[in-house]
């Protein structure tokens, strides 16, 4: 992302202008795009190097880790957040989950003819202010402009960097038997604050997005116990944990059993996804994680995810357990067990 001064005769019309095709053909006005609005959001040393990737500093002794995610959520505002933080939040999550460390960040953005250059601006700011409180630079991108009717107003690809100590192994091949299964906190909001906007609905209390980055409250956890403790890190996002534990199931060769009066949700989110006929366990997260302990370890982790923000409401919702099949079941409120399969079909298109 080329950032160097340059002088034009008009600026850009960040109150009402739009986003034309000249804008993505690489001239005059592409680079007005950068410099008058990009470059001023996202400023940091790295991006002001001025070429079309970053020179960076790569920790010593330490594993890189990489994740990359594209972002294609509609309507691009909503309760709680927007696209932009949202692109920062996941891709930083993504690192998080392996233990690493986030440092880097890029960004790369499809926008549609037409799209309002206040919307493009309000979506730059929310990304700063996303990876300024995270601590991660944007320090490179990309901005390619679509006709009008073929790019849903923005979407936005991420990708992270991030550094994890040698010896660190964190991942979702590493459940075991016996292991305890925790939350971070209540399940759904993200994917109900979505949908209410897109299908217009309005409900006595309004519901917002988790959205967050997840990397101090991992820190917070890594801290708290002995190295090798943590074997899975996780955050549910589409499919929602139902899928998420299925996914750890599939890697690790287990199956889990879960208590259904354990997992937390609001009560509004609750009462939501009854309304609509949707169950939580599949809607998507953004603020949220999955972890699995060691037994031992786990009422230290849990003491430390409560300690923190972003886990006060963090429980244990069930445990490992030897299964060829890679069931994951359930005890049910009502007294009963049910299987939690995956997900099928698509009920929440476009929810990240």
């Amino acid at each position: 992302m080329d950032t160097s001064k340059r002088h034009y005769a008009r600026p850009l019309d960040l109150k009402h202008g739009r986003i034309d095709m000249n804008h993505g053909a690489g001239g005059r006005l592409s680079m007005q795009l950068v410099e008058e609005l990009f470059a001023p959001a996202f400023d940091n040393e790295y991006l002001r190097q001025g070429n079309d990737g970053a020179l960076l500093p790569v920790p010593v002794g330490q594993h890189l880790v990489m994740a990359t995610d594209a972002h294609v959520i509609s309507p691009l505002f909503f309760p709680g957040g927007d696209i932009g933080c949202l692109a920062v939040h996941g891709t930083i999550n993504d690192v998080a989950m392996l233990g690493a460390i986030p440092l880097y960040l890029s960004a790369s953005f499809i926008l549609e003819e037409g799209l309002l250059l206040s919307d493009l601006k309000r979506i730059a700011a929310s990304m700063a202010a996303a990876a300024l409180d995270a601590g991660v630079p944007i320090v490179t991108g990309d901005t390619k402009v679509v006709e009008q009717g073929k790019g849903d107003g923005v979407f936005i690809s991420t990708t992270g960097v991030g550094a994890v100590p040698e010896g660190r192994v964190i991942g979702g091949a590493y459940a075991q038997s016996g292991d305890a299964v925790l939350l971070s906190g209540t399940i759904g909001e993200h994917g109900v604050a979505v949908l209410s906007l897109r299908a217009s609905l309005e409900f006595e209390t309004t519901i917002r997005s988790d959205t967050a980055a997840l990397h101090t409250l991992v820190a917070a956890m890594l801290a708290a116990v002995p190295a090798g403790t943590i074997h899975v890190l996780r955050d549910p996002t589409r499919g929602g944990l139902a899928t998420t534990l299925n996914e750890i199931a599939r890697q690790s060769n287990v199956g889990m059993m879960l208590q259904e009066s354990a997992i937390p949700i609001l009560p509004q989110v609750d009462a939501a996804c009854e309304l609509l006929g949707l169950d939580p366990l599949y809607i998507a997260n953004e603020g949220k994680l999955v972890a699995v302990v060691a037994p031992a370890a786990a009422p230290a982790v849990l003491a430390a995810m409560r300690a923190h923000p972003l886990g006060q409401a963090a429980a244990c919702i069930g445990r490992v357990t030897e299964d060829s099949n890679r069931f994951i079941q359930m005890d049910t409120r009502v007294g009963g067990k049910r299987v939690v399969d995956w997900l099928s079909g698509e009920p929440m298109p476009r929810i990240c």
